[in-house]
C-alpha cells in the first residue's frame, strides 16, 4: 500500500519524481502555453493523488494555489476520492463548496470531468447543495464553469431518476450553441449519456 502523503511538498516530489518528458508532451497539447507542466500519466497521478486524499486543508489549499497542472489536477483528484467515501450530507455540501471556491484554480477540461460529477453532481442530486448553483454556472463567462454546469449532472444519469436527468436536458438546452468547443462537446456527453439510458430502460 503507497505511504499516505500529508504534505502538498510530499505531493509535489511524489510527480516530479515520475516526470516523464514523453508525457510532458502530450499534455503541452492541452493547456495553457504559460502553464507549468511536469508530465505525469493520469494513471500515475490517480495514484499520488489518493495517496493525499488525507491532505490537511492548508496542504490542499497549496495544490489548489501552485501553478503547474499536475498538482491541481491532483487537488481535484483529492476532492473525487473524498466523494467516493460514505459521506453525510454535510460533509458532500462542503466538498461542493471547495469546488466552488476553487473553481478558478481549473484550467482544463479534464480537472472538470474529473470531480464536477461527485463533488458537485452528487450533493446536488441529494439536495445538499441549491440545484440552482447550475443555472448560475451555465451563465458564466468562463467556458470551464459552463462545462461544469452540464458535467455535474451526469450524476443525475447514474443515480438519479427520470426528472433530474431532465434537469440536466434542461441545462444542456440552456448551452445548445455555446461558443466554446469544450462546453459543446460536454453538452453531446450529457444529451448521448442521457439517451443511453433512456433506451435502456424502455
Amino acid at each position: 500500500m503507497p505511504t499516505p502523503l500529508s504534505t502538498a511538498a510530499q505531493v509535489a516530489e511524489a510527480l516530479h519524481d515520475v516526470a516523464d518528458p514523453i508525457e510532458e508532451a502530450k499534455i503541452r497539447n492541452r493547456v495553457a502555453d504559460d502553464e507549468l507542466v511536469v508530465g505525469v500519466r493520469m494513471g500515475t497521478l490517480f495514484d499520488i493523488a489518493k495517496s493525499a486524499v488525507d491532505l490537511p486543508g492548508t496542504e490542499l489549499d497549496a495544490l489548489f494555489e501552485h501553478p503547474a497542472y499536475e498538482m491541481r489536477l491532483s487537488a481535484f483528484c483529492v476532492l473525487d476520492f473524498r466523494a467516493r467515501r460514505n459521506l453525510t450530507s454535510d460533509e458532500r455540501a462542503a466538498l461542493a463548496r471547495i469546488y466552488l471556491d476553487r473553481h478558478d484554480a481549473i484550467s482544463t477540461w479534464d480537472m472538470v470531468d474529473r470531480a464536477a460529477p461527485r463533488v458537485l453532481g452528487w450533493p446536488i442530486l441529494i439536495e445538499a447543495v441549491d440545484g440552482a448553483v447550475l443555472d448560475e454556472l451555465a451563465c458564466a463567462e468562463d467556458p470551464l464553469r459552463r462545462r461544469s454546469a452540464i458535467t455535474a449532472p451526469l450524476w443525475f444519469i447514474k443515480k438519479g431518476t427520470s426528472a433530474d436527468v431532465e434537469r440536466g436536458l434542461a441545462i444542456a438546452s440552456a448551452l445548445d450553441g455555446d461558443e466554446h468547443p469544450r462546453v459543446r462537446s460536454a453538452v453531446e456527453i450529457y444529451r448521448k449519456h442521457a439517451r443511453q439510458r433512456n433506451a435502456s430502460r424502455d
